[in-house]
């Protein structure tokens, strides 16, 4: 008997991930499965730590990958420094900021939104205010918001919140791999990110890292971390020392196939890596505007490997945008991706992440669109 399995057909991914995978991960997905306490096995976890330490720009010690997704990696940052009472405030402009408030509210802290308008970056000033009328805990933001396609000034951010003594929390699932992410420098305290956007890797896994004042928080919490399967004090054991102790199972080629997602990458060469994603991002541009399709977002505030792409206004009803979507996918297994929340309806956002992020990826998808959209 045959399974769904055999009907897949590939599918060129240029939404907001996943993102297209190197025959070498594969490759390694479908290497031996070794026993998580295998002593090989956890040479390979201490690699992955040393790939990561480097791509995401740090020299923290507390750096590893969470079993789950880029969500998983979102809630082991919030669970582990929060308590409740604590003061937070979360810096939104799109749907993952608006996550990031959510969660905190479950965890009973005091949360203070700062909100800025879907499709602009965050806004300095209002920043430097709010910390200037307020003592919070940990403030979070999203680097690269993939619901507009906006960059948002980490750095500069992290700046303020340095001289605040706040914690400085950062969501960096679509930006890592593809733009420079400089943990240390940019004074971030913790960060995560997901496996399967520009680390080029299926979804699965979600990279970590805690600065020392966070885990200096995390060790003098008053309560026990509310979430146990992404309690850190007990993961810690299983991630390094001589002795390692059983957590739980790890997703052990998930673990194969990071490890050769990130020596793709740091094969390649970081700055090189930077630079493709960046030439790819003005190649589409220059495409989309022949095409007669406008960004949502201006130059100096977009992301290179998220392109939020206004829909003309001939088509703007939602059965026609979803439409073009889907005769993308059926008559050229391209995928594209529809927008959320207020620009539901209002944008495409088009993925150039990691493996994606290549001149005849383009030029397969502006083809396509200048024949469905004609």
């Amino acid at each position: 008997m045959q399974n769904l399995l055999s009907g897949i057909k590939p599918t060129l991914l240029m939404g907001p991930g996943p993102s297209c995978v190197p025959d070498a991960v594969y490759k390694a997905l479908a290497m031996p499965t070794l026993g998580h306490l295998d002593p090989y096995f956890i040479r390979i976890m201490d690699e992955i730590k040393e790939q990561l330490k480097t791509v995401m720009s740090t020299k923290n010690h507390l750096t590893m990958p969470m079993s789950g997704t880029g969500s998983a990696g979102m809630e082991t940052c919030f669970v582990n420094l929060l308590e409740p009472k604590d003061k937070v405030l979360i810096l939104i402009n799109g749907v993952f900021g608006k996550r990031m408030q959510d969660l905190a509210s479950r965890l009973g802290a005091e949360v203070d939104a700062l909100e800025f308008e879907w499709g602009t970056p965050v806004l300095l000033d209002k920043v430097e205010e709010a910390l200037k009328k307020n003592n919070y805990k940990v403030v979070a933001v999203v680097h690269a918001e993939t619901s507009t396609g906006v960059c948002n000034p980490v750095k500069e951010i992290g700046e303020l919140v340095a001289k605040s003594g706040a914690l400085f929390l950062v969501d960096a699932v679509t930006s890592l791999g593809g733009m420079p992410v400089l943990t240390d420098e940019w004074k971030i305290d913790a960060i995560y990110s997901g496996t399967q956007k520009c680390l080029s890797c299926p979804p699965g896994l979600s990279p970590v890292s805690f600065s020392a004042r966070a885990v200096e928080t995390l060790k003098n919490r008053k309560t026990k971390v509310p979430n146990w399967y992404l309690d850190l004090t007990m993961i810690i054991n299983y991630w390094e020392g001589q002795n390692r102790s059983y957590h739980h199972t790890a997703p052990i080629n998930m673990l194969y196939a990071l490890d050769a997602a990130l020596s793709e990458i740091l094969n390649e060469g970081l700055p090189t890596v930077y630079e493709r994603h960046k030439k790819a991002h003005n190649e589409l541009v220059t495409k989309l505007d022949a095409l007669g399709l406008e960004m949502l977002v201006t130059p100096e505030a977009r992301l290179p490997m998220l392109n939020a792409v206004k829909i003309p206004k001939k088509i703007i009803d939602a059965k026609s945008e979803a439409n073009i979507r889907k005769r993308l996918l059926d008559e050229y297994n391209i995928e594209i991706g529809a927008g959320l929340g207020p620009l539901a309806g209002q944008i495409w956002r088009i993925g150039l992440m990691g493996h994606t992020a290549r001149t005849e990826n383009i030029n397969t998808l502006c083809n396509a669109l200048k024949t469905v959209l004609s």
